[in-house]
């Protein structure tokens, strides 16, 4: 897995390419975490090149959010597709977060 950082309008990006494991997932956190003490309230996550999320990921993914809605802060989800589309439809988790096809929509809606 991989992960990219950027700043837009004071809004945190993370590109999350590859595949998402229980070995790997960790690293994810530790990022998220990191924005969130760096004052970032708004994350937008881009996984429009994610092959694979395992259960470690989103839980990761959920606790990240626990602490940004305490804060009035958001994680936004832009790019899903395939397997990773279908793991946030059947968990729920698309419900929860605000989904988008592009980041520039994500933003508008920030």
């Amino acid at each position: 897995m991989e992960l990219e950082i950027k700043e837009i309008k004071n809004t945190a990006v993370i590109t999350v390419k590859g595949n998402m494991h229980a070995d790997n997932a960790f690293e994810l956190d530790k990022t998220l975490e990191e924005q969130i003490r760096l004052g970032k309230n708004r994350i937008i996550l881009n996984l429009s090149e994610l092959q694979y999320i395992s259960s470690a990921g989103l839980g990761f993914v959920m606790k990240a959010t626990k602490k940004l809605m305490a804060k009035n802060g958001k994680i936004s989800i832009v790019g899903l597709h395939g397997v990773v589309e279908e793991v946030f439809k059947i968990t729920g988790f698309y419900s929860i977060f605000s989904v988008f096809d592009t980041e520039e929509e994500a933003l508008e809606q920030l």
